[in-house]
């Protein structure tokens, strides 16, 4: 069996990685490859997809750290859960390495941001930040997504830092932040309640840091949250 993914330069090998890497995604997700199988060898896959031994390898070890697959010593690579196939729908084709990487810029980035908040934050924005906690709440007790208003959330811990920058690098990537939190929020929505209480607890434990300016909690805090974000959008089925 071969799959069709368009040749492309040298140049473009990382990006190669990626398409893979999202058909492999897609493969899991449809129960091609099942949980608890064993995925088919580097140079039968580099075959398969038209693709060299170093690039396949490349997609394999993102599948890995996103805890999709598991390697077992002297047997090869393992499917270890599958994503639930609705994640790939909300996400533009071609993107969701990309998607996930964005995670882990959000996670360097928000982390400081929760710590400078707890060293910073004015009552305006002790305001601001309370009042879009609450509107989480609300949409909990609705049933309703709530991504925009956990957007305003993160919004607000941005503006209680007192540096301009922090908003901007927000205004410059809303589209990609706006992605993350409707692919999550929209997620969670398919979780059992404690799960999707668990997600509100996390916004629970940042803001209290942040009000109690402890500014290391705060920032651990916020990096946790954001990690957990990006690991739940491959828990599925």
């Amino acid at each position: 069996m071969t799959f069709a993914v368009d040749a492309v330069s040298n140049r473009g090998a990382t990006r190669f990685s990626d398409i893979i890497y999202e058909k492999i995604v897609g493969m899991i997700a449809d129960g091609k490859f099942p949980v608890n199988e064993r995925l088919p060898s580097e140079t039968k896959l580099a075959a398969d997809f038209g693709a060299s031994r170093p690039v396949v390898r490349e997609a394999l070890e993102r599948l890995r750290t996103d805890g999709l697959i598991v390697s077992r010593k002297g047997s090869g690579s393992y499917v270890r859960q599958r994503p639930d196939s609705s994640m790939l729908k909300m996400v533009p084709v071609g993107s969701l390495a990309d998607v996930q990487r964005f995670f882990e810029f959000r996670a360097g980035l928000e982390a400081e941001a929760a710590e400078l908040a707890a060293r910073n934050w004015q009552p305006a924005d002790k305001e601001r930040i309370t009042a879009a906690l609450l509107a989480i709440e609300q949409c909990l007790k609705n049933g309703e997504l709530g991504a925009e208003e956990d957007q305003a959330l993160h919004d607000a811990i941005a503006m209680a830092t007192g540096n301009q920058f922090h908003i901007t690098v927000r205004e410059w990537f809303r589209p990609h932040f706006a992605i993350g939190h409707s692919v999550t929020r929209s997620l969670s929505l398919k979780r059992t309640p404690e799960q999707i209480r668990s997600v509100q607890d996390e916004h629970a434990v940042i803001v209290e840091a942040i009000f109690a300016r402890r500014e290391t909690e705060a920032h651990d805090a916020m990096k946790r949250h954001i990690l957990n974000a990006r690991a739940r959008m491959f828990q599925g089925v």
